[in-house]
């Protein structure tokens, strides 16, 4: 009998007042919304589920169903609350008054 072959990835998380790196081990094949659910990180982060499966490895942003290699970084990400230019050219605005 085979055993499966596992390999370690890292699932990574910042929410708005701290942040979580997990790393597990999984089979090989394992996607990335299995792998996201086998960290357990939505136990810490509940407010996950809402972000709409915006995810990536190593900042490229990636399908949910996309097998993961070992040593792949999977990167949960949120939603900017105001574009980083728009809040540059607010604060420019605030100390030209």
């Amino acid at each position: 009998m085979v055993k499966p072959q596992k390999i370690s990835v890292e699932v990574a998380y910042a929410g708005n007042h701290k942040q979580a790196i997990i790393p597990i081990t999984i089979e090989r094949g394992t996607t990335v919304l299995q792998a996201i659910e086998q960290s357990q990180i939505l136990l810490f982060f509940p407010e996950i589920i809402a972000l709409e499966g915006h995810v990536g490895i190593f900042g490229k942003l990636i399908p949910l169903e996309t097998s993961l290699k070992e040593g792949d970084r999977i990167e949960i990400y949120r939603s900017l609350k105001q574009d980083p230019k728009e809040a540059r050219r607010k604060r420019s605005q605030k100390r030209q008054k």
